[in-house]
């Protein structure tokens, strides 16, 4: 019987895909794992797999073409001369193959509040996002109000049109509306003296031979640092308590013309500081090139920002979901004087919290 291999989402905010990658044929012969396809949102590039063995029968999104998330990308038979079925409806939850496994939003919702799939029952052959927010709802954990409607408001007066939202404003409005909404968000600052930080950057590079300041990189590793000595900052909280996660995934700003990624350094606690400069450097440049594979767009258990590039003195940044600090990196005034801030969930974190690790994170270590 005649099997179909469906389009997949790649990431949360996309509903298309751009197929950019047929490694198959009408015809062939395919085997499970084999790659079939290769396909590309505006943020990431991934592989279709085959998940059983049998024949290509047929293609249903040329090269090149945008195929809707959940729609059929191509049929597998056991035979060659299988007749093709008729057109199937798309597949629930963005044409996840029923296998039992959790679909790919679901995993990132386990992820992000540390559940294993076998926590939550599923109400079909496949553990849906929703069954995860349906489940989060009962534990009374503050999950459930993402998927409360947003109220729909009036027409403005003025004339004008509807733009959509591209992938990546989506995206923001989804973090605006977790900050708004699930995070008790505060902010704080203090400004530190800014030459001590940009001379231990300059011994740094020249002891590394590096032609860049490494200034923003030593920062957010240092960061990282005290988010190892300090769990309670890289955390969130889930059920009422306070969820301190395993691995310290460093978010990282970069604007890329005229879009803006949080990047994510994924394990960045288990890398040394050569390991983390490179491994930040390696996101960066995929971000420049819009070619941000999935694991370094999700997962952030804590960000880092600076618009000093801009020349801005100070700015209060928006928390990621289910993490509970971000630290603001701002411009250096002309006394030499500079403010690192912080927005943080009070729900997780104190006033005092935030303000000794900006103390702390003012205040350069010896880099070797």
């Amino acid at each position: 019987m005649a099997k179909p291999i469906y389009t997949p989402r790649v990431n949360n905010n996309d509903d298309q895909v751009q197929i950019i990658g047929l490694a198959v044929a009408v015809g062939d012969r395919v085997e499970p794992g084999q790659v079939l396809a290769e396909v590309e949102t505006d943020k990431s590039i991934a592989e279709v797999e085959s998940d059983q063995e049998g024949y290509v029968l047929d293609i249903l999104h040329p090269l090149d073409a945008h195929a809707p998330v959940g729609s059929v990308l191509m049929w597998i038979g056991e035979t060659r001369d299988e007749p093709v079925p008729e057109p199937v409806e798309t597949a629930p939850e963005a044409a996840a193959i029923a296998t039992g496994r959790p679909t790919a939003k679901a995993r990132m919702l386990l992820r992000r509040h540390g559940l294993s799939a076998d926590r939550v029952p599923a109400s079909g052959e496949r553990l849906s996002a929703a069954d995860v927010e349906a489940w989060l709802a009962r534990q009374g954990t503050a999950g459930a109000a993402a998927a409360r409607p947003a109220a729909t408001l009036p027409a403005p007066e003025v004339p004008g049109e509807a733009v959509p939202l591209s992938a990546e404003e989506q995206g923001m409005v989804h973090t605006v509306t977790w900050h708004r909404d699930q995070a008790v968000a505060a902010y704080l600052e203090r400004p530190y003296d800014a030459a001590v930080w940009e001379q231990a950057a300059a011994d740094y590079a020249r002891r590394q031979g590096l032609m860049l300041s490494p200034l923003l990189s030593l920062m957010a590793y240092r960061l990282v640092e005290l988010a190892r000595e300090r769990p309670k900052i890289n955390a969130t909280l889930v059920g009422g308590q306070r969820y301190q996660y395993a691995p310290v995934n460093l978010g990282f700003t970069v604007q890329a013309g005229d879009t803006l990624y949080l990047t994510v350094v994924r394990d960045a606690g288990a890398l040394d500081l050569g390991g983390f400069i490179d491994a930040l450097g390696q996101v960066q440049r995929h971000a420049m090139g819009h070619k941000l594979r999935p694991e370094e767009t999700q997962g952030a258990t804590l960000g880092f920002s600076s618009m000093a590039r801009w020349g801005v003195a100070r700015h209060i940044p928006v928390l990621p979901p289910h993490t509970a600090l971000m630290v603001a990196h701002a411009a250096t005034g002309p006394d030499g004087r500079a403010i690192l801030g912080a927005s943080y969930d009070h729900r997780v974190l104190s006033g005092f919290d935030v303000a000794r690790l900006l103390q702390d994170l003012a205040k350069p270590p010896a880099f070797a």
